[in-house]
């Protein structure tokens, strides 16, 4: 075999690693979401695919280098990179968001009396995370984090915000499990896209001086930190409801 041939096989080696790792990957948390295994095996089988990803990182930066010398097989060496690159770039960003934000996975707008669930703790029933508040050292931990959590004020009677507010959570694509207006109650489950991870919302409306007050708890079913995705849903949600009732 000639360098001719050799240096664009390694080329595509390096590709066909990276697409294999792409592909294990993606298995990885479509099997934990449609029910095929375990999440915790699905962080199994990520974990191997990034291994994996690293390795076709090597193999197709060595062909890259080498086919400067022999062009044939230098794209698909270059897409290798490209595409393992992105695969090890995952699982980094968990780890960074992780670092940066607290191991909590209960956000509340209101720490002292946090919106408590109801219709919702059927389905919650198994789960690793209990519905029950962590008290004091959640709250500071939430308040040193994320400061901008807090109750939405706005003019207006409860039974209109109430409308708004059961839209919203509908357009968010959560899936409403009650909505109970006399009480001001709501109640949904969020599915997140990849691994199908189950967090449940619970929004208070009622009134206040002034007008009324929404408060929303986000909640995850497992894992010990959610890497800041009760937060940003909490976030979404009260922009949301605040453009919708302006």
């Amino acid at each position: 075999m000639t360098a001719t041939t050799a240096y664009p096989r390694i080329s595509y080696l390096g590709f066909a690693l990276a697409a294999g790792s792409a592909a294990a990957a993606m298995l990885a948390g479509f099997g934990s979401r449609f029910d095929l295994w375990r999440f915790t095996t699905g962080f199994s089988v990520l974990r191997w695919a990034v291994y994996a990803a690293i390795a076709a990182a090597v193999v197709s930066a060595v062909g890259a280098v080498l086919s400067r010398r022999v062009p044939r097989g230098r794209g698909w060496a270059l897409a290798g990179l490209l595409v393992s690159l992105v695969i090890i770039a995952i699982p980094a960003s968990w780890l960074y968001a992780a670092m940066r934000v607290p191991p909590i996975h209960d956000i509340t707008t209101d720490t002292l009396d946090p919106p408590q669930f109801k219709a919702v703790l059927p389905l919650r029933e198994g789960a690793a995370n209990t519905a029950r508040y962590g008290g004091p050292p959640v709250a500071a931990q939430q308040h040193k984090a994320y400061p901008d959590i807090k109750p939405l004020t706005v003019p207006g009677p409860p039974m209109k915000v109430f409308q708004q507010a059961l839209k919203v959570a509908r357009q968010l694509g959560w899936e409403v499990v009650a909505a109970d207006s006399k009480q001001g109650r709501i109640e949904a489950t969020d599915t997140t896209f990849w691994f199908g991870f189950k967090d449940d919302i619970v929004v208070r409306i009622r009134h206040v001086d002034g007008g009324t007050r929404v408060d929303v708890r986000s909640v995850s079913r497992v894992g010990r930190s959610d890497i800041g995705t009760n937060a940003a849903r909490v976030r979404r949600y009260l922009a949301s409801l605040k453009k919708q009732l302006s």
